[in-house]
């Protein structure tokens, strides 16, 4: 019986032991650059009944974190926080944005969705491959 070995070429071994180390640093980058995509578009969508007031302060985009259950990389694009209407009353940014969202049923409030629309899947893929390509020094090109 014929017996076949091939030993892989030290360079590449060396190029899949950094991508095995520098693997947080890549999938962040990545999370990271598609969450900034989202978040700028999501400034661009907002109403303009939204854009003018200051609840726009209470948009955030988190810092790139592991979840705990999966061991995953995400980057959040949220509203955090309160904010005060133009009433004077303090408001929580996240139940309004819902409301512009998705609407009330008990009231004449049509629903208006601007987050939904701010997740255009070609811009986030191109932005997550430049963001791979850049981290990983072009190791991971297509």
């Amino acid at each position: 019986m014929a017996k076949f070995v091939y030993e892989y070429p030290k360079e590449i071994i060396e190029d899949f032991r950094q991508i095995y180390n520098d693997y947080g640093r890549i999938v962040g980058a990545m999370t990271r650059a598609g969450a900034e995509v989202v978040y700028k578009n999501v400034q661009n969508n907002v109403p303009a009944s939204i854009k003018n007031s200051e609840m726009m302060q209470c948009l955030r985009l988190t810092k790139t974190y592991k979840t705990p259950t999966d061991n995953a990389l995400n980057t959040k694009v949220a509203f955090y926080g309160y904010f005060t209407n133009h009433n004077g009353v303090k408001t929580p940014a996240p139940l309004v944005a819902n409301v512009y969202e998705y609407g009330r049923s008990n009231a004449p409030f049509p629903k208006q969705p601007f987050f939904r629309k701010a997740f255009n899947t070609k811009q986030i893929e191109k932005a997550i491959l430049e963001a791979q390509k850049r981290e990983s020094g072009g190791l991971l090109d297509e």
